[in-house]
């Protein structure tokens, strides 16, 4: 039931970080893979991983906030692929911009992004997707609880996105057959978290139960799970991936 064999997955922001890890563990459960993202010469990179996995896979500059970006990234997949199964909206910014200080652009360009462009993305999807699919929105523990740093813009378009999520849930998964879900990842090591300087990383650990940063490939063994068969009675929830934090 874990399974994607003869599945096409289209993961955004595949260059790098979680969207990498994301694209490998779709393509060892047997899914090939559109690979969508703006940095095209980090994309090379993980699609020559994809195909050396023994999958197919295409890579397409895409910005998301674009909205014809997302259907000729939909479009190719399903050109060169044959099908759309699984869309996993992965593509996002973070910043930290005091609220009295963060300028309409600014917060404006993060929620083209984290939400608009997940909402362009599921449309083109939804459109394609032949009579049933699966999509997983990459949310975060900070759309459900603050992270003590000043990210205004960053926790509306992650709560936003988790709102999304159960209303096109309603709206698909009896009427189109697709399953929508949201994974809220609390803090792995990857490219964002390199950023942060380490005494916040102290500061946020004792909000961490299991004491640790969390590991890559145990958030993409949640989302191969989640566009599984085995998860085909889940539809509309948000899963909190993250150690603990949204208990403490």
């Amino acid at each position: 039931m874990f399974r994607l064999d003869g599945k096409v997955a289209i993961v955004t922001g595949a260059s790098s970080g979680l969207g990498v890890a994301f694209a490998r563990a779709l393509a060892e459960a047997g899914a090939d893979v559109a690979l969508g993202a703006r940095r095209v010469d980090k994309l090379e990179q993980t699609r020559e991983m994809v195909t050396g996995l023994g999958r197919r896979a295409i890579a397409v500059a895409t910005d998301v906030s674009r909205p014809e970006d997302c259907e000729a990234l939909v479009a190719a997949a399903v050109e060169e692929l044959g099908a759309v199964d699984i869309l996993v909206n992965n593509a996002g910014v973070g910043t930290a911009v005091p609220a009295t200080r963060e300028t309409p652009e600014q917060f404006r360009s993060v929620i083209d992004i984290n939400l608009n462009g997940c909402y362009w993305m599921a449309q083109a999807f939804g459109r394609a997707a032949a009579g049933s699919g699966t999509i997983v929105n990459i949310g975060s523990v900070i759309g459900l609880t603050t992270g003590g740093l000043p990210q205004a813009a960053y926790s509306a378009s992650k709560a936003g996105l988790m709102g999304l999520t159960r209303d096109l849930a309603q709206q698909w998964t009896v009427r189109k057959g697709i399953r929508v879900n949201c994974i809220a990842p609390g803090f792995f090591a990857t490219e964002m978290t390199d950023q942060y300087d380490p005494s916040y990383l102290e500061m946020m650990s004792p909000r961490v139960v299991s004491g640790r940063l969390g590991k890559t490939e145990e958030l993409a063994a949640t989302l191969v799970w989640l566009v599984s068969d085995a998860a085909g009675y889940v539809t509309g929830q948000t899963i909190a991936v993250d150690g603990g934090v949204t208990i403490t």
